[in-house]
C-alpha cells in the first residue's frame, strides 16, 4: 500500500510540475512537450486505476496523434515576440477578473453539491479490453456508430479543405 500509494504522489507532482511548464514556458515548443509529459503521467494515474485499456488509447490518440498535430501547429505559425501583437493593460486586467470569477463559481458549486455514494466494483470488472468491448458493442451500439459516422465525416470534411482548387 505505502509503495502505490507513493508512486501516485510521485505521478501527482510530475503531472502538476509539467502542467506548470506548459503554462510558463516562453517557448511554445518547450511548452508542447512538457503537455506530452503531462499526457505520460495521466496515463500512468490510468495504469494505477487498472484501465489498461484506457491508459494505452490515451498515449495512442492524445500523446501521439494530437501533440504530433499540436507540434507542427505551432512550428507553422512560426510564432515571435515581434510579431505577436501585445494586448493592452486593460485587457490584462480583465482576463485575470474573469479567470478570478470563474474559479470562485466552480469552487462554489464544488462545496454545495453532494457527492454521490461510492461503490466500489468488481476488480474483474474493471479496465480490461474484453470488458470494454462487450459494454460498448452490447449497451452502446448506437453512439458508438454516429460517433463512427462523425469522425468519418469530419475526416472527409478536412480532405475537401485541403484540396487545392484546380485553376
Amino acid at each position: 500500500m505505502v509503495i502505490s500509494q507513493f508512486i501516485f504522489y510521485t505521478l501527482a507532482a510530475f503531472t502538476l510540475l509539467s502542467s506548470l511548464f506548459v503554462v510558463f514556458s516562453k517557448n511554445p515548443i518547450y511548452s508542447v512537450l512538457w503537455l506530452i509529459v503531462c499526457f505520460f503521467t495521466i496515463a500512468g494515474h490510468f495504469v494505477m486505476l487498472n484501465a489498461q485499456f484506457l491508459a494505452v488509447v490515451h498515449i495512442i490518440v492524445y500523446s501521439g496523434a494530437i501533440m504530433v498535430l499540436f507540434l507542427f501547429t505551432v512550428m507553422l505559425l512560426n510564432l515571435n515576440k515581434e510579431t505577436e501583437p501585445h494586448k493592452p493593460t486593460l485587457l490584462k486586467f480583465g482576463a485575470v477578473i474573469a479567470g478570478g470569477a470563474l474559479f470562485l463559481i466552480v469552487i462554489a458549486a464544488m462545496r454545495s453539491g453532494m457527492p454521490a455514494p461510492y461503490t466500489a466494483p468488481k476488480m474483474s470488472e474493471v479496465g480490461y479490453v474484453k470488458n470494454i468491448g462487450m459494454k460498448l458493442y452490447k449497451d452502446y451500439t448506437l453512439p458508438f456508430e454516429v460517433a463512427s459516422i462523425l469522425f468519418l465525416s469530419a475526416m472527409i470534411g478536412s480532405v475537401v479543405l485541403a484540396k487545392k482548387e484546380r485553376s
